[in-house]
């Protein structure tokens, strides 16, 4: 239920692998279509699903792996079993993975503004309105929505972004959706840069938010 309330908004998982793994896989269908079909011996029923996911989750069991303040207690299985819980497939399905350390209290307490909402939201408008405009007539809104052929139409980068994507599909070992999801990001992150064509600087951005440690 909670999955199509979120229809057309945000739905965020706080402590994600502590969600039972049979929850968590149910999000594979709606991340990839945009819908949520229930099936039952008499019908079947479709619901519209199209979200953004936002979930939050600790690098390990006690929450202090790579804290410079605290010792993690955890050992490497712990960190594997704890990470496990989140399977390859549904992580594919993720665009962007940012580790994120813990705050020190003088950035806590330090009063210098950074780069306000309103400054952000003008840039994130105009990134939409040209991915309106661009898609116009395609079928899709935003680059997010772009399906099979067109994000090689829309997306593909400039000959260096091409060499670069081709090595990290070679190390990485991307499958054919993370592919797809490396160049979307990396049109968006151009978009964002007020960029006409996707270059190497935005590819390689967009494959940092795949590393997983």
């Amino acid at each position: 239920g909670e999955i199509s309330l979120a229809h057309n908004g945000d739905l965020f998982l706080d402590e994600m692998p502590e969600f039972d793994r049979r929850v968590l896989e149910v999000l594979r269908q709606p991340l990839e279509d945009g819908r949520v079909t229930v099936a039952r011996a008499a019908r079947t029923a479709v619901f519209p699903a199209h979200f953004v996911l936002v979930a939050a989750m600790n690098p390990c069991p006690c929450g202090f792996l790579g804290d410079d303040r605290r010792e993690c207690r955890c050992t490497p299985l712990q960190v594997g079993k704890y990470r496990a819980r989140l399977s390859g497939p549904l992580r594919d399905r993720i665009d962007l993975i940012v580790p994120v350390a813990a705050v020190p209290v003088q950035a806590i307490t330090d009063v210098r503004p950074g780069e306000s909402t309103a400054v952000v939201r003008v840039r994130v408008c105009a990134a939409r309105a040209a991915q309106q405009t661009r898609y116009h007539g395609h079928g899709a809104r935003t680059t997010a929505d772009l399906r099979g052929a067109a994000v090689r139409t829309f997306c593909t980068p400039d000959h260096q972004g091409c060499v670069l994507l081709r090595t990290a599909v070679d190390r990485l070992g991307l499958s054919a959706r993370g592919y797809d999801r490396v160049l979307k990001v990396a049109r968006t992150i151009a978009d964002l840069s007020a960029s006409d064509g996707v270059r190497a600087e935005h590819v390689a951005e967009a494959l940092q938010y795949r590393l997983v440690e």
